[in-house]
């Protein structure tokens, strides 16, 4: 897809992060750990922005975590990570914010659930308090509707209306118009308050496929506020994955969103970062962004009952993951190059020569030799035991050679 198409919103700065607008679209992620413990939190926010998250967000429920924010801050600046920090509010935000003014002047942007940030009476009193501390701070807001904690006096009072109208919609119908006048009459109330449309970022998050491609083209079809979208409680494993690539991969190659979060279940003792993997795989494989180079692997078959192409494909994006951090300094634009691992003389050779480098390894009953391609043309043929680190070295020192000092002097 053009990023020209994308659904034209109004640009929010987070941090030194710009969200909306023409920007590109923002990979972000949140904490799991305990907000109190402020040297578990620093280190995972440090994982997660190490691993590519643009925006991490915390939860901050109690005092305790309010007060740990400006530390986890503090001790992010020790780690040299300085990715912007969400605060994430529910039920108390607004005395959270009161209380500790140091915490609303740490955050980088606070988090806020139309629909439990207050009740009956309280509701607009403690909406007003954050937003009237957002602009005291010139801090933006994410409104973030959510199935789960929908406002339900709203809710309530459209199924009202619903029900005396002479083409009534069914319920699920009637509670995504919720979800969305939810989403949009805050940002209204908040804009009236005081806070500008370009410190608003909306969200209606959904558990459901269906649903939240619904709710999202009817947000972006009536707002130009920046959107941030994400399926709520989307799973654990290939569950999560596949539920959130397949709504968010039809909202984006419809032009909506402006930054996603991939919420993933984690495996018990998991890694936290695989959500921030996911999110840039998505938009790389959409077209929409790059951030490692790709690797175009053989699936296999019959003709391939060998695994070294398997263990020299995970190894090969295992090593380009895990060197990004340096090359990204060292390289620049190494992040579009293109490496073909291949297991047979089917596609092997002609994949393998479409890729800037790739290699072909024999198939079962073929030459135990590897014919590696650079920039389409046959450069080597590897054999033996080193194979693997031969290739490897190549793919090192392709980007040596391509993306290095000396490419970068050659140019100039």
């Amino acid at each position: 897809m053009n990023m020209q198409n994308r659904h034209k919103t109004v640009a929010v700065d987070v941090g030194g992060v710009i969200v909306g607008g023409d920007a590109p679209i923002v990979v972000q992620s949140m904490t799991n750990t305990d907000t109190a413990d402020v040297d578990s939190t620093a280190r995972q926010v440090a994982a997660l922005a190490r691993a590519g998250s643009e925006l991490v967000r915390i939860t901050v429920d109690r005092d305790e975590a309010a007060a740990a924010v400006p530390h986890i801050k503090e001790r992010l600046a020790q780690m040299n990570v300085s990715v912007p920090i969400v605060g994430d509010f529910h039920y108390i935000g607004h005395k959270l914010l009161a209380d500790h003014p140091a915490c609303a002047e740490a955050l980088d942007k606070y988090r806020i659930n139309p629909g439990n940030v207050g009740f009956k009476d309280k509701k607009d009193k403690q909406f007003s308090a954050i937003v009237e501390m957002a602009i005291k701070h010139n801090k933006p807001v994410r409104i973030g509707a959510n199935w789960g904690s929908l406002d339900q006096e709203l809710l309530t009072s459209l199924m009202d209306e619903n029900s005396r109208s002479p083409t009534p919609l069914d319920a699920r119908q009637v509670t995504h118009e919720a979800m969305v006048q939810s989403a949009l009459l805050s940002a209204a109330r908040a804009e009236e308050i005081g806070l500008p449309k370009n410190r608003i970022i909306l969200s209606a998050k959904v558990s459901a496929v269906q649903d939240l491609i619904a709710v999202y083209a009817m947000l972006a079809s009536r707002s130009d506020y920046a959107l941030h979208l994400g399926l709520t409680e989307a799973g654990m494993g290939s569950k999560g994955i596949v539920a959130s690539s397949a709504a968010m991969g039809v909202l984006l190659q419809q032009g909506i969103g402006d930054t996603i979060r991939i919420s993933l279940t984690p495996e018990p003792g998991g890694d936290r970062t695989r959500e921030v993997q996911v999110a840039q795989e998505l938009l790389q494989t959409m077209g929409l962004r790059t951030f490692v180079p790709l690797v175009a692997a053989c699936p296999g078959c019959g003709r391939t009952t060998s695994t070294t192409f398997q263990e020299l494909a995970s190894d090969i994006q295992n090593f380009i993951r895990n060197s990004m951090p340096e090359w990204k300094t060292r390289y620049p634009g190494v992040e579009t190059l293109n490496v073909a691992v291949m297991g047979c003389i089917v596609n092997g050779p002609g994949e393998s020569k479409h890729a800037d480098i790739g290699i072909s390894l024999p198939g079962t009953g073929e030459q135990p030799t590897a014919p590696v391609f650079i920039d389409g043309k046959k450069a080597a043929t590897l054999r033996g035991a080193t194979l693997s680190a031969d290739f490897k070295q190549m793919v090192i020192d392709y980007i040596e050679q391509r993306f290095g000092k000396g490419a970068r002097t050659a140019a100039e």
